[in-house]
């Protein structure tokens, strides 16, 4: 009789280890798809820290040389004359014209160096305030209607990835 139930028992050890272990691939899988979001999270907040570093250092450069602020607006919102200068500022005495010019290449070259893009417009629903906008990933650094804008009139456009610095 005793023999009879082991013969029905044979294997069943086997379907259970079979079963723990498919439980245990099931909970490793989950931990991956946790760790692969916590990369992504991480990247993200690099290149957040990135951008904030990018606009805070053109901020600065404005506060600096405050008299061109209208020569950074129009450089940073002409992409042909953002990358380019016309007077090295680290080895000649510079206008304020040229400097900013300067500031203005050296900021947009870094952050195309990480892949970003710059631009400097109007803050939505302030008095003549501007606003750096430091745009990375499939996003512009523009305000308009479209899927890759940073802003979209007086809204955050919330599947993009940018940072957007007031500065007066």
């Amino acid at each position: 009789m005793l023999m009879n139930r082991l013969n029905h028992q044979r294997g069943v050890g086997l379907v259970e280890i079979l079963v723990a272990l498919m439980i245990l691939a099931i909970g490793v899988l989950g931990f991956v798809a946790l760790q692969y979001r916590a990369l992504e999270a991480s990247a993200e907040s690099t290149s957040r820290v990135q951008a904030i570093s990018i606009a805070r250092d053109l901020a600065e450069r404005i506060r600096v040389n405050r008299n061109a602020f209208s020569v950074y607006q129009e450089e940073m919102q002409t992409a042909s004359k953002q990358k380019v200068f016309r007077t090295n500022c680290t080895s000649t005495n510079c206008s304020d014209t040229d400097l900013a010019d300067f500031d203005v290449s050296q900021v947009v070259n870094r952050a195309a160096s990480l892949g970003m893009t710059m631009n400097i417009m109007d803050c939505q629903n302030t008095n003549n305030r501007s606003c750096i906008y430091v745009a990375w990933g499939d996003s512009s650094a523009t305000d308009g209607n479209g899927t890759g804008d940073c802003t979209n009139g007086n809204a955050y456009n919330p599947t993009s990835t940018c940072v957007i610095m007031e500065t007066y």
